[in-house]
């Protein structure tokens, strides 16, 4: 299984980091505006090119020494994105030209011996493309002009960053092909203890594998019957101690362990519901198409239990996830050992059912008397006829493609029609599917 790396995105504000984050990530998650501090929570997506896919992170403007409260937390941020980026794009503004703040950033970065990449933004045309010759001055290495508003020059720009991406360790072939598991979620919220009751004191079962990103380390678990690798999430090396912004230091490892997993178990704080930082993780475990386990810790410390209550809790926890919400959601207590096995047989299941292959004649027996009944909604007086159905061979998560006449005209909500269709009548709970469509 290739691991991804992170890319960090860092430079002043307003230098355009949340529009080039918008189009690598072809979203519009991050929120793109003129006034400088507008970025304060970090954001995080993925990018493929060239075959080679990887996380990128959105920092805050760095505003150098600052006494403000928000610009100081910024600063923080950023110097924990560029401790755990594997490759660093640093950007400029060739409208504004180079600015002390330019060169103060640069300082900074020359300490750093990770990958760099100068990318002079707002090149809109051709004629401001000669402007970015100006930050040959940084020493930093050629600058690349692109307009992350427009796309000018960025396929250029990404030839040249997977380049620089590290290559996959040889390491990588000495990691055992089985189940591996991450417990990953905010800080307190009881993972390090569900992995401590997990492992047990009988450590001679266990050993450390080395991983390829950023120091991961599998653990062998054979216990019980179960033959897995757990990803460590914490403790894997020393860090400098954090003052701030914990909860995006979690995010940022949690990074790491969820890329190397194939099923993440997203712990949640009973007497703290979900948070905005959950909904972080649980976003990179979609975007990354893991397995999905939703644990409640703490269960022994709610007063009101019973069946009410926990539906109560699972209500609210789908809702703040949709629109995936075909995913087991366990209550547990780590600290007394309640119902903790119960993950790992869960974590199996879905594991196996991220390896389920339907046949092509099933499928098309189920699914086209379906797509019969509810067709494709007509477009421009157009009728969408879908023809038939294969699951793709090979691939780590089930992928269904659906050949038709017009596939450019499927819209979103008929793609969750199909994806809910093929959900209640094979088991997937817990694991995503992908849908494709093409012309037949």
């Amino acid at each position: 299984m290739a691991n991804s790396k992170l890319v960090a995105l860092v430079g002043r504000p307003n230098v355009g980091k949340s529009t080039l984050f918008n189009r690598l990530t072809e979203s519009r998650t991050a929120i793109v505006s003129d006034t400088p501090g507008t970025t304060r929570d970090r954001q995080y997506g993925r990018c493929e090119w060239q075959g080679r896919s990887f996380s990128i992170v959105d920092t805050g403007g760095w505003v150098g020494q600052s006494d403000e409260t928000f610009e100081s937390a910024i600063n923080k941020q950023v110097e924990m994105g560029l401790a755990e980026a594997d490759l660093i794009v640093f950007l400029v503004d060739v409208k504004e030209g180079l600015t002390p703040l330019d060169m103060e950033i640069a300082n900074m970065l020359r300490r750093t011996d990770k990958p760099l990449m100068v990318v002079a933004n707002k090149a809109d045309n051709f004629t401001m493309d000669a402007y970015a010759a100006e930050f040959y001055a940084l020493s930093l290495g050629d600058p690349y002009p692109i307009s992350a508003t427009n796309g000018a020059g960025t396929g250029d720009f990404l030839d040249a960053l997977v380049a620089l991406l590290p290559e996959e360790s040889a390491e990588e072939e000495k990691v055992p092909d089985m189940l591996r598991l991450a417990i990953v979620g905010r800080p307190n919220a009881g993972k390090s203890t569900l992995v401590n009751t997990l492992l047990g004191e009988d450590r001679h079962i266990v050993t450390d594998i080395s991983g390829t990103t950023r120091d991961s380390i599998y653990t062998h678990y054979d216990r019980f019957g179960h033959n897995l690798l757990l990803v460590d999430t914490a403790g894997v090396r020393e860090k400098r101690k954090v003052s701030e912004n914990i909860e995006y230091y979690s995010v940022l490892r949690s990074i790491t362990a969820i890329e190397n997993s194939d099923v993440c178990v997203l712990m949640l704080d009973a007497t703290q519901g979900i948070e905005a930082v959950d909904v972080n993780v649980y976003s990179i475990v979609r975007k990354n198409n893991k397995g999905l386990i939703v644990c409640i810790n703490k269960w022994d410390l709610i007063e009101e239990k019973g069946k009410e209550v926990m539906e109560t809790y699972k209500s609210a926890i789908r809702a703040r996830l949709a629109p995936f919400t075909d995913f087991p959601i366990l209550f547990i207590s780590a600290l007394t050992r309640q119902r903790v096995l119960k993950i790992l047989d869960l974590a199996e299941e879905i594991y196996a059912k991220r390896k389920t292959r339907i046949s092509t004649g099933q499928l098309n027996k189920v699914l086209l008397p379906i797509i019969g009944a509810t067709p494709p909604p007509m477009i421009k007086g157009k009728m969408i006829k879908i023809k038939y159905i294969t699951m793709l061979p090979g691939v780590s998560v089930p992928s269904f493609v659906f050949f038709c006449n017009l596939p450019q005209w499927i819209r979103e909500p008929y793609k969750r029609f199909l994806e809910n269709k093929i959900r209640a009548n094979w088991d997937f709970s817990g694991t995503p599917i992908n849908l494709f469509f093409r012309e037949k």
